[in-house]
């Protein structure tokens, strides 16, 4: 039916009215499965730093010795692996499924909450609760881990690299590194050098393989067993403290040893195809 309107004299069809009430959300509006995993990942992140607030830093500027501090630095860290395994699981499935169009912007958000404000916020508070520690020099290392994951996800948006690896430390691993290093409990000097390493090695060239496969399976076991090491830890089981050193020294191992190994791999690499260049020079 047409309605004219009785000053335009135009006529109105409501039909069309019924239509762009009925119009579908946009693509770039509409969340998959993969987005909802990544809002998970930063939803730990931000938990992380609440915990670490509120169990660690508010205690100890109020005095209070209550025992928060271990349970809390433990959720912290605990709340980091598990954006962790939403980081890894929501590649996974945007591989296999589909991802929206802000799919990518979306991980790089919830990467800077979950592996570059928390684990930084940790290291800030670290350098205020620590007895040898000194605030100030443990802010610039905080701030020198935050700039390294910023600058490491705006280079993953703007570099192209080659299938299979990433170009740096990834920020989920280099996350976790920072915070065992600090639960490691090492003298200020040799925290801070560590540190900063972490965050040099995720700005470097070095290339990491991704965890896909195998490798996937793998990284998700080590990620529950450090849940587990953390949780024997926080309620004071027998053994926990040394569980806990034993899985921050891994992780500290593993993450010194994976350039090392790319370093040898590069330079072998580099031997092969002079060797190969000599001999197509020969008669």
């Amino acid at each position: 039916m047409t309605v004219i309107d009785p000053d335009t004299k135009a006529g109105w069809v409501p039909e069309a009215d019924e239509v762009g009430e009925e119009e579908e959300m946009p693509l770039s509006l509409r969340l998959s499965i993969a987005d909802t995993l990544t809002l998970g990942n930063a939803t730990c992140g931000f938990m992380a730093v609440y915990f670490t607030t509120t169990g660690i830093l508010i205690p100890h500027l109020s005095g209070d010795a209550s025992g928060m501090a271990r349970n809390s630095a433990a959720t912290a860290v605990i709340l980091m692996l598990c954006a962790a395994v939403f980081d890894l699981f929501d590649g996974l499935v945007a591989r296999k499924l589909r991802s929206s169009p802000m799919g990518a912007e979306l991980d790089n958000l919830s990467d800077l909450i979950s592996f570059g404000l928390a684990p930084a916020y940790f290291v800030l508070v670290y350098g205020m609760v620590a007895r040898d520690a000194h605030e100030r020099v443990a802010a610039v290392g905080a701030i020198v881990v935050l700039l390294a994951v910023v600058l490491r996800l705006a280079r993953f948006s703007c570099v192209t690299v080659k299938d299979g690896t990433f170009q740096g430390m990834p920020s989920p691993f280099g996350a976790l590194t920072v915070v065992s290093i600090v639960l490691l409990e090492l003298p200020f000097e040799a925290t801070l050098l560590a540190v900063v390493g972490t965050a040099w090695l995720m700005v470097s060239r070095v290339e990491y393989p991704k965890p896909r496969g195998v490798l996937a399976v793998a990284v998700l076991g080590w990620i529950v067993s450090a849940m587990g090491m953390l949780a024997a830890w926080a309620f004071d089981a027998p053994g926990g403290q040394a569980l806990l050193q034993t899985g921050c020294a891994l992780q500290i191992v593993m993450a010194a040893t994976i350039p090392l190994f790319a370093t040898a791999r590069r330079v072998n690499t580099f031997r092969d195809n002079r060797r190969e260049a000599r001999a197509a020079q020969l008669p």
